[in-house]
């Protein structure tokens, strides 16, 4: 039989631990703040002076706008139940409609991104807006889907080779490569169907061909938006760092202390706990003095690891030996500029809400035109434009990477002129950010799932290790929050109780 604790003697006990998260990104204050709940005493360390990893903000002449992510999927309902639970559900915005366009497709440059796909595929190749950008040669070799025989129908794991012999080259190349680039920075090649697309791979089987299974899944998801609307993504009003704000401000609440500038160094077995050891930016004085930076010790219960993927293993190399016999991910670095503009040919949207590229064709990955994406945005703009453009992909690296600031910011507005089809002179630039990010890889990439169970296994196997984040829940935060709450909510229950 379990234990039986009163609640005084559970408030006791969990006051007595000690949990140190590494690492101050969403993941890693999730994780404090559901340790903290209980009434642990947690600790976390955050090596840069900013916390929210990649989430964070950017002020360009006045204007604060998002700098990292700028939203969050609304699958599962995880993020919305976050934010509500922190007194935020009334800033929660949804993005405006208009669709994307795709840019640098052969022969004809640049157009609307057809509608009634799924990740590009289309439901009816026939559509003037599908035959605009592959073709009269690509509408016919995309019908031979239709015409075989259900016997060549199988399971298919990777996305790109499944509609590359379904329906051609040209879907592949021109309508699904600039969707998973520019959502998962990744070939379709690399796309697992049953992750990206759950119920496809069914649904071609029963339909007979790709295009009859899409319309059967557009079909049944237009259904389920019928019963329950919405949008698939959605915003917060003044940018998603107001969720890191809240987050913290929550957990100095329950009583977590939280120190920037402390970037651990190891992890180690101490009796039965752990040791940390933490190297401490210098304070303004101590900087100005040209003094080195101080180390400090100190012991937990508990270490929840919540950086990246490289930093974690090197962290944790001691503790989890089991970890280095593990597949690591591909992890690309990612860069986006964010461009303040004096544009008025951006008024009208040209290029509605964004833009993905056919992947060859630009140096950019993609572009969000912000300020005509979310009207918090366009408000805080005024009669200015705010444009994100994303460089980097899996194996091909950022091409601003080797750029200076001001080079980067040239590159980026050179872009955006290319994808918005407006031009640009480089006194149209009001200001510019630049940020860079290691992507984790994402849940859709085939054997993502398969390396991420080995590596949590192995880490689970370590009593009083535990580590979060995006290299292990999948990228974005109706992944990486949920995984955070429930393995810390995992490690806490093995201290209280085992």
């Amino acid at each position: 039989m379990p234990e039986q604790v009163s609640p005084e003697g559970l408030a006791t006990r969990a006051a007595e631990k000690h949990v140190v998260v590494i690492g101050g990104g969403i993941g890693g204050l999730i994780a404090a703040r559901e340790c903290a709940k209980v009434g642990m005493r947690v600790t976390v360390l955050e090596a840069a002076d900013a916390l929210g990893g990649a989430i964070r903000r950017a002020e360009l002449d006045g204007v604060v706008v998002d700098a990292g992510a700028e939203s969050f999927a609304t699958r599962g309902g995880h993020v919305r139940a976050l934010l509500a639970e922190l007194g935020l559900e009334d800033r929660i915005v949804a993005p405006a409609a208009g669709g994307a366009w795709l840019s640098g497709i052969p022969g004809v440059g640049a157009a609307p991104l057809p509608i009634g796909g799924i990740l590009g595929i289309p439901a009816n190749p026939f559509q003037d807006d599908v035959r605009r950008i592959i073709g009269w040669s690509g509408v016919w070799r995309a019908y031979l889907d239709r015409i075989r025989p259900p016997l060549t129908i199988g399971h298919s794991h990777s996305l790109g080779r499944l509609v590359s012999s379904r329906m051609g080259a040209k879907v592949r190349d021109r309508l699904v490569a600039p969707v998973t680039t520019g959502v998962y920075s990744a070939s379709p090649e690399d796309v697992d169907v049953d992750i990206a697309a759950p119920g496809l791979n069914a649904a071609l089987t029963t339909a007979g061909s790709l295009s009859g299974a899409v319309q059967a899944l557009r079909d049944e998801g237009a259904a389920r938006a019928a019963k329950a609307p919405g949008s698939a993504v959605e915003g917060l009003e003044g940018g998603m760092a107001g969720l890191v704000d809240a987050v913290v401000a929550d957990l100095a609440q329950l009583g977590g202390e939280v120190r920037t500038g402390a970037k651990a160094l190891s992890v180690a077995r101490s009796g039965t706990g752990w040791a940390v050891v933490a190297e401490l930016a210098p304070d303004a004085a101590a900087a100005e003095a040209e003094e080195e930076a101080a180390t400090e010790a100190m012991t937990a219960d508990a270490v929840i690891v919540a950086t990246s993927e490289t930093v974690a293993r090197s962290l944790l190399a001691d503790a989890v030996p089991a970890l280095a016999a593990t597949e690591a991910a591909a992890a690309p670095e990612i860069e986006i500029v964010t461009l303040l503009l004096e544009a008025p040919a951006l008024d009208a949207a040209p290029r509605g809400t964004g833009v993905l590229t056919v992947p060859g064709s630009h140096t950019a990955k993609a572009l969000t035109h912000s300020s005509a994406k979310w009207e918090w945005v366009r408000r805080a703009a005024g009669e200015r434009h705010v444009v994100r453009v994303s460089f980097g992909a899996q194996g091909e690296p950022a091409a601003t990477a080797r750029l200076d600031e001001e080079g980067a910011a040239r590159l980026a507005l050179a872009e955006a002129s290319a994808l918005l089809g407006v031009p640009l002179a480089e006194d149209a630039l009001v200001a510019a950010h630049r940020a860079r990010f290691v992507q984790s890889q994402p849940a859709s990439i085939i054997g993502s799932a398969e390396r991420r169970e080995a590596a949590r296994a192995a880490i689970r196997a370590v009593p009083g290790i535990a580590a979060v984040g995006a290299w292990l829940s999948g990228t974005g935060l109706a992944q990486v929050i949920p995984d955070a709450a429930e393995e810390s909510d995992r490690l806490r229950h093995a201290l209280l109780w085992d």
